[in-house]
């Protein structure tokens, strides 16, 4: 075990050895980092903007910039030399989330470790970052609303909304009304209510459920992206 975490950690003696085991183990390595990468992204993704090429990319990046880090070596010259030609290249994909941008860098980063030959470093990030994005995920960290999306009811009558009540309130953990719309005690009514789901995944039971309540006109839900607050 022992041999085996030296042979990993050359962090503090780094002398590039770029012998044909030497590239071939840096680049599975970072094939391998790359996936989990990419694999942590795409089980912790949420939201409307996930993109299969992107995912892929974040493998290949990682392979990428442990290739440039071979390719630098020690030397100034050929790092200016390729950082040069790296400007003429103009990335038009705009990242439209800045959790794509944190796994872009992570990335690089790795990438650059395994290129440098500092094995122990790029593992031990690679599975400390992953670790802390599944927790973050799974904590559903940073969320400050209590209310899921937005529910709009409409009823043929005023007097006839008890029972739609109780049904939300078998479903919903939290109800506040947003607006009311009536126009006369005997006619239709319509309220907005902000309402936080006991079960997301039962919002169609619930929405079927007020459907065939007597007096319900209309339904529909809007429900939130789990990244963002109503």
């Amino acid at each position: 075990m022992n041999q085996f975490l030296d042979a990993l950690d050359s962090s503090n003696r780094w002398h590039a050895d770029f012998s044909f085991e030497a590239t071939i183990i840096s680049l599975l390595l970072a094939f391998v980092l790359g996936q989990v990468i990419a694999w942590t992204y795409a089980r912790t993704h949420s939201g409307l903007s996930y993109s299969r090429s992107f995912t892929q990319s974040l493998v290949l990046m990682t392979m990428v910039i442990a290739m440039v880090m071979y390719v630098i070596g020690n030397s100034l010259v050929t790092a200016f030399g390729l950082l040069g030609a790296l400007a003429m290249i103009r990335f038009r994909n705009v990242l439209k989330d800045t959790r794509d941008t944190v796994f872009v860098f992570i990335a690089l980063v790795v990438g650059m470790a395994v290129g440098s030959q500092r094995f122990l470093t790029a593992v031990l990030g690679a599975a400390a970052i992953s670790l802390a994005v599944a927790y973050l995920n799974v904590t559903s960290f940073g969320t400050l609303g209590r209310y899921d999306g937005y529910l709009t009811l409409r009823l043929a009558a005023l007097g006839e909304a008890g029972a739609s009540n109780a049904l939300l309130n078998r479903f919903c953990r939290a109800i506040k009304e947003v607006s009311t719309r009536q126009s006369g005690e005997d006619e239709g009514a319509e309220f907005v209510y902000q309402i936080g789901l006991r079960d997301r995944m039962r919002s169609q039971e619930m929405l079927k459920a007020l459907r065939d309540l007597d007096g319900v006109t209309h339904v529909s839900l809007v429900l939130r992206n789990e990244l963002s607050e109503v």
